[in-house]
């Protein structure tokens, strides 16, 4: 299993309606793509998370590679900032193990 968490700390006023306009389409689609396991939002600290977990790597790319998902990601810029992480693993992790994941490995974009 492949999992994914990514954070998005909007910022301002447009960056909180340009977040809601992109990521919204990006987040059906994902509960909707082939191989997908897990589809969970949260919100901590000031970031909008989603963690995923899917079959495999190449499925979660698959989605990656997908027009919703490739318009959230080139207005992340205009939105604010955030943090992705992703790993393989044998079993579905909580939100809090996931998250710890997030934390401590993630990468900014």
């Amino acid at each position: 299993m492949y999992v994914s968490v990514t954070g998005v700390k909007p910022k301002g006023f447009f960056g909180w309606i340009r977040f809601w306009v992109l990521t919204l389409p990006a987040s059906k689609k994902a509960q909707q793509a082939e191989g997908v396991l897990l589809c969970l939002f949260n919100s901590k600290n000031g970031f909008q998370h989603t963690f995923t977990v899917w079959q495999s790597k190449r499925q979660m790319l698959a989605y990656k590679k997908s027009a919703a998902h490739i318009r959230a990601m080139k207005g992340l810029p205009k939105i604010g900032s955030g943090r992705v992480h992703g790993y393989e693993t044998d079993a579905i992790p909580s939100w809090d193990q996931a998250f710890a994941e997030w934390t401590k490995n993630g990468r900014d974009y």
